[in-house]
């Protein structure tokens, strides 16, 4: 046999073997992508916010300016958690826009205000197509001002492709393959997806002008297997604060390193035993279920009367703990606990707490704690972090759990100071009237850990 015809046939049965091997071996399953618009309906859409107008034309959706109108979103009527999102979009070099992900729509958020994460579209010079902003609450979380490539990826005038990922408290973009942004932050872990025509305010000369999407696909399942790993390194938002932030006048009660502006409530320092600082997290230590008897609480070395308080906790199973407001540490004389009024921290399902109290359900998660049960909780699952809120406008005190109203109620009211005759609170005299008073988080002697403790003063 020539060694011409030899290497042929030897190319034919190495050719006959990968076909056979291509029968009998399994293929590697096609990624399980689910069309977000199928043709020119938006019937699986429900648009938010302003009154830009949507409409699809041969599958692509485009949004068109209107003026005097606030910011609008076309949202899916469907909420999603963890995903991985492609879609194509072509901005108007004069409009900024963006996609919303994980994002939400409350009545007693901002009267209904689209809020969440945003990934950017940005076609003016600044460029940060594909970096990650927080609508209508913290700002610009992911900026791309250290990020030159994405900046450069964007195509003025042309199609672009995004690529974003959402898996656990990860979220990354590519602009174009371009890797854009890599942020690790957890306030929000499903929500909506939208698509945002901006505002253009009175301005005639931006008003019919455009912007469009097509090719809309997500993905849900087997998201590790189909995960682009990102050579940026990430940026994660505990414990600090953002631009906006600042700008607004909030502050940093926990640095995530130090016991800083911190003391024991009985005490002229920070408990030498019974808490722990590391990896950024203040933890509590589990001492046996008993109240203020290890470690012991801790305050705020400055008072407070008129803030907004935000603070991350994670419960163990079981645990019990509180985060008390307008506290004045020299009113218990005797062995207890500092008094003040409470936002209950709790694990309902496992605590006895749960099911006692002056009122059925005032001892539990969010609660008023004896005096007040909180509704509309979407609370987080034991061992996850869970964001809670309370805002002290002089007497009116609202506790906010997960971006959620939970209750409100006015100190000092008929109505609170019955709930407080009727309560364990009785004997305090004018309980929860302060004018001003310290921030304490609770050792009730099980493992409850904080981070992300930061808090506004409000003007009057």
């Amino acid at each position: 046999m020539k060694t011409e015809t030899r290497l042929s046939f030897l190319l034919l049965l190495a050719v006959a073997a990968l076909s056979a091997c291509s029968l009998f071996s399994p293929a590697q399953p096609a990624p399980a992508w689910q069309n977000l618009q199928a043709g020119d309906s938006l019937e699986e859409w429900v648009q938010r916010g302003g009154r830009a107008r949507y409409e699809v034309v041969g599958g692509v959706i485009i949004g068109t300016t209107a003026l005097a109108t606030p910011n609008s979103f076309l949202c899916t009527k469907k909420t999603y958690g963890d995903f991985i999102l492609e879609l194509d979009f072509k901005v108007d070099p004069a409009l900024n826009s963006g996609i919303q992900i994980r994002s939400s729509s409350f009545p007693e958020y901002g009267k209904g205000r689209v809020h969440g994460y945003q990934v950017e579209i940005d076609p003016s010079h600044r460029a940060w197509t594909g970096g990650i902003y927080d609508e209508a609450r913290r700002g610009w979380l992911h900026p791309l001002d250290a990020n030159p490539k994405a900046r450069r990826a964007f195509r003025q005038g042309e199609w672009n492709r995004f690529r974003i990922e959402a898996i656990g408290p990860s979220m990354k973009t590519w602009i174009n393959g371009v890797p854009a942004a890599h942020l690790v932050d957890d306030r929000t872990d499903r929500g909506f997806i939208a698509l945002q025509v901006h505002s253009v305010g009175k301005d005639r000369t931006r008003e019919g002008i455009q912007v469009k999407w097509r090719n809309i696909r997500i993905l849900t399942e087997d998201l590790e297997k189909h995960a682009t790993p990102s050579p940026l390194p990430p940026v994660d938002m505990y414990n600090r604060l953002t631009t906006n932030e600042k700008k607004a006048g909030w502050k940093l009660l926990f640095d995530g390193k130090t016991s800083r502006g911190w003391r024991g409530a009985g005490l002229g320092h920070f408990p030498r035993g019974g808490w722990a600082i590391g990896n950024g997290v203040l933890t509590v230590l589990e001492s046996g279920g008993k109240e203020s008897d290890h470690g012991g609480d801790i305050v705020t070395v400055d008072e407070y009367s008129r803030f907004d308080l935000c603070v991350d906790f994670r419960l163990t199973r079981g645990a019990n703990s509180g985060i008390k407001y307008f506290v004045d540490t020299g009113l218990n004389k005797g062995k207890g606990p500092a008094i003040g009024l409470e936002y209950q921290l709790l694990d309902d399902e496992n605590h006895p707490d749960a099911k006692k109290g002056s009122l059925e359900g005032s001892r539990t998660l969010a609660s008023l704690y004896d005096l007040i049960k909180a509704e509309n909780k979407h609370a987080r699952p034991i061992g996850r972090w869970n964001h809670a809120r309370i805002l002290a406008k002089g007497k009116r005190v609202e506790h906010w759990l997960n971006g959620r109203k939970v209750l409100e109620y006015t100190r000092g009211s008929p109505g609170f100071r019955k709930l407080v005759a009727g309560s364990k609170y009785r004997k305090w005299p004018d309980f929860g009237e302060l004018e001003s008073g310290k921030i304490l988080l609770q050792d009730h002697g099980d493992r409850v850990s904080f981070r992300n403790i930061k808090i506004r003063v409000l003007k009057k």
